[in-house]
């Protein structure tokens, strides 16, 4: 799997309960033509996930792990 590149990694996502700017994710985890998020603020305390969705086009070679 390629590494997550810094530039890659969304940043200053707005609180999904409060809008205050959250400068990086607390947990990323990537999988199968996906990749997970998870948010807290900072400012309200509040936590949430968002996931990025690939188009199928864009795995061309799933994880061999086991």
């Amino acid at each position: 799997m390629t590494p997550a590149d810094i530039d890659d990694i969304p940043m200053q996502n707005p609180c999904a309960q409060c809008g205050t700017p959250i400068p990086f994710p607390d947990w990323i985890e990537p999988g199968e033509g996906r990749v997970s998020y998870l948010w807290k603020c900072q400012a309200c305390g509040y936590r949430f996930e968002a996931v990025a969705i690939f188009d199928e086009h864009a795995i061309e070679h799933p994880p061999l792990a086991a």
